[in-house]
Protein backbone atom coordinates (compact mmCIF):
# COMPACT_ATOMS: atom_id res chain seq x y z
CA UNK A 1 0.00 0.00 0.00
CA UNK A 2 1.51 3.24 -1.07
CA UNK A 3 -0.53 5.86 0.65
CA UNK A 4 0.67 8.36 3.16
CA UNK A 5 -2.50 7.89 5.14
CA UNK A 6 -1.66 4.25 5.76
CA UNK A 7 0.94 3.43 8.38
CA UNK A 8 2.42 0.16 9.61
CA UNK A 9 1.71 -0.10 13.29
CA UNK A 10 3.13 -3.49 14.22
CA UNK A 11 4.98 -6.24 12.35
CA UNK A 12 6.04 -9.62 13.69
CA UNK A 13 5.96 -13.23 12.77
CA UNK A 14 2.58 -13.48 14.41
CA UNK A 15 0.90 -10.08 13.76
CA UNK A 16 0.81 -7.31 11.17
CA UNK A 17 -1.20 -4.13 11.93
CA UNK A 18 -1.81 -0.97 9.89
CA UNK A 19 -3.76 2.26 10.51
CA UNK A 20 -5.61 4.44 8.00
CA UNK A 21 -6.13 8.14 8.77
CA UNK A 22 -8.65 10.52 7.28
CA UNK A 23 -10.83 7.70 6.05
CA UNK A 24 -12.90 8.36 2.96
CA UNK A 25 -15.44 6.38 1.01
CA UNK A 26 -12.72 5.40 -1.43
CA UNK A 27 -11.00 3.44 1.32
CA UNK A 28 -13.82 0.94 1.34
CA UNK A 29 -12.89 -2.45 -0.06
CA UNK A 30 -11.13 -5.72 0.60
CA UNK A 31 -7.73 -5.73 2.30
CA UNK A 32 -5.34 -8.74 2.15
CA UNK A 33 -2.56 -9.58 4.57
CA UNK A 34 0.18 -12.02 3.36
CA UNK A 35 2.79 -13.78 5.45
CA UNK A 36 5.69 -14.96 3.28
CA UNK A 37 6.48 -18.29 4.70
CA UNK A 38 6.73 -21.67 3.16
CA UNK A 39 4.03 -21.94 2.12
CA UNK A 40 2.73 -18.30 1.97
CA UNK A 41 -0.13 -17.56 4.31
CA UNK A 42 -2.78 -14.93 3.55
CA UNK A 43 -5.82 -13.41 5.33
CA UNK A 44 -8.48 -11.07 3.92
CA UNK A 45 -10.75 -8.46 5.48
CA UNK A 46 -13.43 -6.20 3.98
CA UNK A 47 -13.55 -2.58 5.15
CA UNK A 48 -16.93 -0.86 5.08
CA UNK A 49 -16.93 2.93 5.25
CA UNK A 50 -20.08 4.71 6.45
CA UNK A 51 -21.14 7.93 4.76
CA UNK A 52 -21.97 10.53 7.40
CA UNK A 53 -25.09 12.52 6.42
CA UNK A 54 -24.74 16.24 6.07
CA UNK A 55 -26.65 18.65 8.34
CA UNK A 56 -30.26 18.72 7.20
CA UNK A 57 -31.91 21.83 5.79
CA UNK A 58 -35.60 22.81 5.75
CA UNK A 59 -36.90 24.49 2.61
CA UNK A 60 -40.32 25.80 1.60
CA UNK A 61 -40.70 27.85 4.76
CA UNK A 62 -42.19 31.34 4.53
CA UNK A 63 -42.99 33.71 7.35
CA UNK A 64 -45.57 34.77 8.18
CA UNK A 65 -48.20 32.35 6.94
CA UNK A 66 -51.92 33.18 6.83
CA UNK A 67 -54.30 30.89 8.66
CA UNK A 68 -55.80 28.32 6.29
CA UNK A 69 -52.90 28.37 3.83
CA UNK A 70 -51.20 25.12 2.89
CA UNK A 71 -47.59 24.66 3.98
CA UNK A 72 -45.09 22.23 2.43
CA UNK A 73 -41.83 21.90 4.30
CA UNK A 74 -39.04 19.74 2.87
CA UNK A 75 -36.13 18.39 4.89
CA UNK A 76 -33.10 17.22 2.89
CA UNK A 77 -29.74 15.64 3.71
CA UNK A 78 -26.98 14.25 1.48
CA UNK A 79 -23.90 12.03 1.75
CA UNK A 80 -25.33 9.26 3.87
CA UNK A 81 -24.29 5.67 3.38
CA UNK A 82 -26.45 3.73 3.86
CA UNK A 83 -29.48 5.98 3.41
CA UNK A 84 -30.34 8.04 6.49
CA UNK A 85 -33.75 8.16 8.15
CA UNK A 86 -35.65 11.45 8.49
CA UNK A 87 -38.36 12.13 11.11
CA UNK A 88 -40.57 15.18 11.65
CA UNK A 89 -41.63 16.67 15.00
CA UNK A 90 -43.97 19.49 15.98
CA UNK A 91 -43.37 20.69 19.54
CA UNK A 92 -41.60 17.40 20.34
CA UNK A 93 -44.56 15.38 19.04
CA UNK A 94 -43.73 13.18 16.06
CA UNK A 95 -45.70 13.72 12.86
CA UNK A 96 -46.28 10.47 11.01
CA UNK A 97 -48.05 11.55 7.82
CA UNK A 98 -45.03 12.57 5.69
CA UNK A 99 -43.56 11.72 2.29
CA UNK A 100 -40.12 10.08 2.09
CA UNK A 101 -37.77 9.69 -0.89
CA UNK A 102 -34.08 8.87 -1.54
CA UNK A 103 -31.65 9.12 -4.47
CA UNK A 104 -28.37 7.25 -4.86
CA UNK A 105 -25.17 8.82 -6.15
CA UNK A 106 -23.69 6.05 -8.26
CA UNK A 107 -20.25 7.64 -8.32
CA UNK A 108 -19.81 8.23 -4.62
CA UNK A 109 -22.26 5.46 -3.71
CA UNK A 110 -24.01 7.72 -1.21
CA UNK A 111 -27.64 8.70 -0.81
CA UNK A 112 -29.56 11.96 -0.79
CA UNK A 113 -32.66 11.65 1.38
CA UNK A 114 -35.61 14.06 1.56
CA UNK A 115 -38.92 14.16 3.43
CA UNK A 116 -41.92 16.51 2.95
CA UNK A 117 -44.36 17.66 5.60
CA UNK A 118 -47.69 18.93 4.19
CA UNK A 119 -50.36 20.61 6.39
CA UNK A 120 -52.82 23.51 6.64
CA UNK A 121 -51.73 26.42 8.79
CA UNK A 122 -53.85 26.86 11.90
CA UNK A 123 -53.79 29.50 14.65
CA UNK A 124 -52.87 26.79 17.12
CA UNK A 125 -49.61 26.32 15.17
CA UNK A 126 -48.49 29.90 15.82
CA UNK A 127 -45.20 29.74 17.70
CA UNK A 128 -44.89 25.98 17.24
CA UNK A 129 -41.41 24.56 16.68
CA UNK A 130 -41.15 22.26 13.66
CA UNK A 131 -38.02 20.11 13.62
CA UNK A 132 -36.50 17.68 11.14
CA UNK A 133 -34.29 14.99 12.69
CA UNK A 134 -31.82 12.81 10.79
CA UNK A 135 -30.94 9.44 12.31
CA UNK A 136 -27.97 7.40 11.06
CA UNK A 137 -25.72 4.72 12.50
CA UNK A 138 -22.68 6.89 11.89
CA UNK A 139 -23.94 9.60 14.25
CA UNK A 140 -23.46 7.51 17.40
CA UNK A 141 -26.98 8.17 18.75
CA UNK A 142 -26.57 11.93 18.31
CA UNK A 143 -28.98 12.89 15.54
CA UNK A 144 -28.67 15.99 13.43
CA UNK A 145 -31.60 18.39 13.74
CA UNK A 146 -32.91 21.39 11.79
CA UNK A 147 -35.68 23.58 13.30
CA UNK A 148 -38.10 26.30 12.24
CA UNK A 149 -40.53 28.35 14.34
CA UNK A 150 -43.92 28.85 12.69
CA UNK A 151 -45.53 32.28 12.57
CA UNK A 152 -49.24 32.15 11.71
CA UNK A 153 -51.33 35.28 11.19
CA UNK A 154 -55.06 35.00 11.92
CA UNK A 155 -58.19 37.07 12.55
CA UNK A 156 -59.00 38.10 16.14
CA UNK A 157 -60.78 35.75 18.52
CA UNK A 158 -63.16 37.80 20.72
CA UNK A 159 -64.77 36.99 24.09
CA UNK A 160 -66.72 39.16 26.58
CA UNK A 161 -66.31 38.59 30.33
CA UNK A 162 -68.82 40.11 32.77
CA UNK A 163 -67.99 41.13 36.34
CA UNK A 164 -71.58 40.62 37.53
CA UNK A 165 -73.58 37.48 36.77
CA UNK A 166 -76.85 38.92 38.24
CA UNK A 167 -76.90 42.70 37.70
CA UNK A 168 -79.59 44.63 39.59
CA UNK A 169 -80.86 48.17 39.37
CA UNK A 170 -78.50 50.68 40.96
CA UNK A 171 -75.46 48.39 40.71
CA UNK A 172 -72.47 48.64 38.37
CA UNK A 173 -71.13 46.18 35.81
CA UNK A 174 -67.81 45.86 34.00
CA UNK A 175 -67.63 44.13 30.61
CA UNK A 176 -64.14 43.11 29.46
CA UNK A 177 -63.57 42.34 25.79
CA UNK A 178 -60.74 39.84 25.39
CA UNK A 179 -59.37 39.72 21.84
CA UNK A 180 -56.52 37.58 20.62
CA UNK A 181 -55.13 37.75 17.12
CA UNK A 182 -51.96 38.12 15.11
CA UNK A 183 -51.05 40.84 14.43
CA UNK A 184 -52.37 42.19 17.74
CA UNK A 185 -55.89 43.59 17.21
CA UNK A 186 -56.52 47.31 17.26
CA UNK A 187 -58.56 48.89 20.10
CA UNK A 188 -62.00 47.31 20.23
CA UNK A 189 -65.29 49.01 19.32
CA UNK A 190 -68.27 48.84 21.71
CA UNK A 191 -71.88 49.25 20.46
CA UNK A 192 -75.37 48.72 21.92
CA UNK A 193 -78.24 47.32 19.85
CA UNK A 194 -76.37 48.13 16.65
CA UNK A 195 -75.71 51.79 17.52
CA UNK A 196 -73.49 53.95 19.67
CA UNK A 197 -73.56 53.78 23.45
CA UNK A 198 -76.59 55.90 24.46
CA UNK A 199 -75.29 57.31 27.76
CA UNK A 200 -71.57 58.16 27.62
CA UNK A 201 -71.69 59.63 31.13
CA UNK A 202 -72.57 56.28 32.71
CA UNK A 203 -71.10 54.04 30.00
CA UNK A 204 -67.34 54.60 30.03
CA UNK A 205 -64.97 52.78 27.63
CA UNK A 206 -61.37 52.40 28.73
CA UNK A 207 -59.42 50.38 26.18
CA UNK A 208 -61.08 46.98 26.07
CA UNK A 209 -63.22 47.59 29.19
CA UNK A 210 -66.79 48.93 29.25
CA UNK A 211 -68.01 50.15 32.65
CA UNK A 212 -71.70 50.91 33.27
CA UNK A 213 -72.69 52.56 36.56
CA UNK A 214 -76.12 52.98 38.21
CA UNK A 215 -77.83 50.31 36.14
CA UNK A 216 -81.50 50.71 35.21
CA UNK A 217 -84.00 49.04 32.89
CA UNK A 218 -83.02 51.25 29.95
CA UNK A 219 -79.61 49.58 29.95
CA UNK A 220 -81.16 46.26 28.86
CA UNK A 221 -80.00 45.24 25.41
CA UNK A 222 -77.32 43.57 23.31
CA UNK A 223 -73.77 44.87 23.66
CA UNK A 224 -71.32 44.05 20.88
CA UNK A 225 -67.53 44.09 21.03
CA UNK A 226 -65.70 44.16 17.68
CA UNK A 227 -61.96 43.70 17.14
CA UNK A 228 -59.98 43.83 13.90
CA UNK A 229 -56.46 43.51 12.57
CA UNK A 230 -54.95 43.56 9.05
CA UNK A 231 -56.12 39.98 8.49
CA UNK A 232 -59.80 40.57 9.27
CA UNK A 233 -62.34 41.38 11.97
CA UNK A 234 -64.48 39.47 14.42
CA UNK A 235 -67.08 40.30 17.08
CA UNK A 236 -69.12 38.80 19.89
CA UNK A 237 -72.24 39.85 21.81
CA UNK A 238 -73.41 40.04 25.41
CA UNK A 239 -77.10 40.36 26.36
CA UNK A 240 -77.53 42.51 29.46
CA UNK A 241 -80.68 42.04 31.59
CA UNK A 242 -81.02 44.34 34.59
CA UNK A 243 -83.06 42.72 37.36
CA UNK A 244 -85.23 44.32 40.03
CA UNK A 245 -83.65 44.92 43.41
CA UNK A 246 -84.22 41.87 45.57
CA UNK A 247 -85.64 42.71 49.04
CA UNK A 248 -85.28 40.05 51.72
CA UNK A 249 -87.67 41.77 54.23
CA UNK A 250 -91.15 40.25 54.57
CA UNK A 251 -94.19 42.46 54.04
CA UNK A 252 -96.08 43.77 57.09
CA UNK A 253 -99.39 43.88 55.19
CA UNK A 254 -101.15 40.53 54.91
CA UNK A 255 -103.59 40.10 52.03
CA UNK A 256 -106.43 37.66 52.77
CA UNK A 257 -106.08 34.49 50.79
CA UNK A 258 -109.85 34.28 50.19
CA UNK A 259 -112.16 37.25 49.60
CA UNK A 260 -115.86 36.68 48.84
CA UNK A 261 -118.64 39.18 48.08
CA UNK A 262 -122.27 37.95 47.89
CA UNK A 263 -125.41 39.86 46.91
CA UNK A 264 -128.82 38.08 47.18
CA UNK A 265 -132.26 39.39 46.20
CA UNK A 266 -135.52 37.50 46.77
CA UNK A 267 -138.87 38.50 45.22
CA UNK A 268 -141.99 36.56 46.28
CA UNK A 269 -145.06 36.47 44.04
CA UNK A 270 -147.31 33.43 43.93
CA UNK A 271 -144.33 31.22 43.74
CA UNK A 272 -141.07 32.18 45.44
CA UNK A 273 -138.43 33.23 42.92
CA UNK A 274 -134.80 33.85 43.96
CA UNK A 275 -131.97 35.47 42.07
CA UNK A 276 -128.50 35.18 43.51
CA UNK A 277 -125.25 36.64 42.29
CA UNK A 278 -121.99 35.62 43.88
CA UNK A 279 -118.53 36.94 43.07
CA UNK A 280 -115.59 35.15 44.53
CA UNK A 281 -111.96 36.06 44.21
CA UNK A 282 -109.57 33.37 45.34
CA UNK A 283 -105.90 34.07 45.67
CA UNK A 284 -103.24 31.42 45.63
CA UNK A 285 -101.78 31.35 49.13
CA UNK A 286 -98.44 30.36 47.69
CA UNK A 287 -98.25 33.69 45.85
CA UNK A 288 -97.61 35.53 49.11
CA UNK A 289 -94.29 33.80 49.56
CA UNK A 290 -92.56 35.90 46.92
CA UNK A 291 -94.20 39.29 47.75
CA UNK A 292 -92.06 42.01 49.21
CA UNK A 293 -94.92 44.49 49.94
CA UNK A 294 -98.71 44.99 49.70
CA UNK A 295 -100.06 44.21 46.25
CA UNK A 296 -102.21 47.28 45.63
CA UNK A 297 -103.19 46.10 42.17
CA UNK A 298 -104.70 42.90 43.62
CA UNK A 299 -106.62 44.76 46.34
CA UNK A 300 -107.99 47.24 43.80
CA UNK A 301 -109.06 44.37 41.55
CA UNK A 302 -110.98 42.69 44.37
CA UNK A 303 -112.78 45.91 45.30
CA UNK A 304 -113.68 46.52 41.65
CA UNK A 305 -115.18 43.01 41.35
CA UNK A 306 -117.32 43.54 44.50
CA UNK A 307 -118.63 46.91 43.25
CA UNK A 308 -119.35 45.50 39.80
CA UNK A 309 -121.31 42.53 41.18
CA UNK A 310 -123.33 44.82 43.49
CA UNK A 311 -124.28 47.17 40.64
CA UNK A 312 -125.27 44.28 38.40
CA UNK A 313 -127.52 42.84 41.14
CA UNK A 314 -129.25 46.18 41.69
CA UNK A 315 -129.86 46.59 37.96
CA UNK A 316 -131.29 43.07 37.66
CA UNK A 317 -133.57 43.65 40.65
CA UNK A 318 -134.89 46.89 39.17
CA UNK A 319 -135.61 45.29 35.81
CA UNK A 320 -137.41 42.38 37.51
CA UNK A 321 -139.70 44.63 39.55
CA UNK A 322 -140.48 46.79 36.52
CA UNK A 323 -141.61 43.76 34.50
CA UNK A 324 -144.06 42.52 37.23
CA UNK A 325 -146.16 45.63 37.65
CA UNK A 326 -150.00 44.95 37.43
CA UNK A 327 -153.35 45.30 39.09
CA UNK A 328 -154.09 42.98 42.01
CA UNK A 329 -157.51 43.51 43.55
CA UNK A 330 -159.15 41.48 46.34
CA UNK A 331 -162.77 40.50 46.25
CA UNK A 332 -163.53 43.13 48.83
CA UNK A 333 -161.89 45.79 46.74
CA UNK A 334 -163.78 44.76 43.63
CA UNK A 335 -167.19 44.93 45.36
CA UNK A 336 -166.43 48.12 47.21
CA UNK A 337 -166.22 50.16 44.03
CA UNK A 338 -170.03 50.64 43.86
CA UNK A 339 -171.22 49.32 47.26
CA UNK A 340 -172.10 51.62 50.13
CA UNK A 341 -170.86 49.18 52.79
CA UNK A 342 -168.81 46.03 53.24
CA UNK A 343 -171.76 43.59 53.26
CA UNK A 344 -173.05 44.91 49.99
CA UNK A 345 -169.56 44.74 48.55
CA UNK A 346 -169.24 41.04 49.42
CA UNK A 347 -172.65 40.27 47.88
CA UNK A 348 -171.81 42.23 44.76
CA UNK A 349 -168.42 40.55 44.49
CA UNK A 350 -169.87 37.02 44.72
CA UNK A 351 -172.73 37.49 42.26
CA UNK A 352 -171.62 40.16 39.93
CA UNK A 353 -170.14 39.30 36.56
CA UNK A 354 -169.79 42.86 35.38
CA UNK A 355 -166.20 43.22 36.46
CA UNK A 356 -165.16 39.70 35.50
CA UNK A 357 -162.32 41.09 33.49
CA UNK A 358 -160.82 42.53 36.72
CA UNK A 359 -160.24 39.03 38.09
CA UNK A 360 -157.66 38.17 35.50
CA UNK A 361 -154.10 38.09 36.64
CA UNK A 362 -151.22 38.68 34.29
CA UNK A 363 -147.88 37.04 34.74
CA UNK A 364 -145.07 38.14 32.60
Amino acid sequence: LRDNRIELVRASWHELSISVSDVSLSDEGQYTCSLFTMPVKTSKAFLTVLGVPEKPQITGFTSPVMEGERMQLTCKTSGSKPAADIRWFKNDKEVKDVKYSKEEDTVRKTFTVSSTLDFLADRSDDGAVVSCRVDHESLNSTPQIAMQVLEIHYTPLVKIISSNSWPEEGQSIILTCESKGKPVPEPVLWTKDGGELPDPERMVVNGRVLSISFLNKTDNGTYRCEAKNPIGRNSTEYVLIVHDVFNTLLSTTVIPSLTTATVTTNVALKASTSTSATATSIRDPNALAGQTGPDHALIGGIVAVVVFVTLCSIILLGRYLARHKGTYLTNEAKGAEDAPDADTAIINAEGSQVNAEEKKEYFI
